[in-house]
């Protein structure tokens, strides 16, 4: 059994081991920036399908993006109005990042505050993460804990009851692409974004 309580989660997490909990979107197999490449190996996932950072509130994940002021600001509208949310922004990426979110293109990063309070909690106890979906790459989602249990054997798991509470629906992506935003993928949040703003 590796299905695990919240207190395991976050010290297993922090200890630099792969951990998957619920989201407000799908389940989430999660590590520390620096092991992203546990995920990628997990998942036999490609090296051009980058990772999402993952954090408990907006502050925690400025500091792992660059832009200037008017850029910061209009980002920082857009997370205001979705966040948290079914929302990943991908903005240039900081020195913070870790190659290893990205490592075909360490120069961008996807960041996104999840409406999940179990997800909020891990996540302000362990920083920010590096996630994805819970499922090997091009399958499904997963979403049950039991069925990552049985898939991840390895995985830290956290111990939840019941349905979890996620939309099934992974989260929409829009990229900045340095006048306006690119959607990559129409997701768990409908976004309308005029090109005149």
């Amino acid at each position: 059994m590796t299905q695990v309580s919240l207190t395991n989660i976050i010290a297993g997490a922090r200890a630099g081991l792969l951990v998957s909990f619920p989201t407000d979107t799908v389940p989430a197999l999660a590590a520390i920036p620096e092991k992203a490449a546990l995920i990628f190996a997990a998942k036999q996932r490609s090296q051009d399908k980058p990772l999402i950072l993952m954090a408990a509130n907006a502050e925690d994940l400025w500091t792992y993006v660059k832009g200037d002021e008017n850029e910061y600001k209009v980002w920082q509208e857009l997370a205001d109005k979705y966040w948290p949310g079914g929302l990943t922004l991908v903005l240039p990426a900081s020195d913070r990042v870790p190659k290893v979110m990205n490592p075909t293109d360490p120069t961008t990063i996807g960041i996104r505050v999840p409406n999940s309070a179990i997800a909020q909690t891990i996540l302000a106890q362990t920083g920010p993460l590096a996630t994805t979906s819970a499922n090997f790459s091009g399958q499904p989602p997963l979403q049950t804990m039991a069925e990552i249990e049985v898939q991840f054997p390895k995985v830290l798991t956290l111990e939840y009851q019941g349905e979890i509470p996620g939309v099934g629906v992974p989260s929409t992506v829009a990229k900045w692409t340095g006048i306006n935003w690119q959607i990559l993928r129409q997701g768990a949040i409908k976004l309308d974004i005029s090109s005149d703003n």
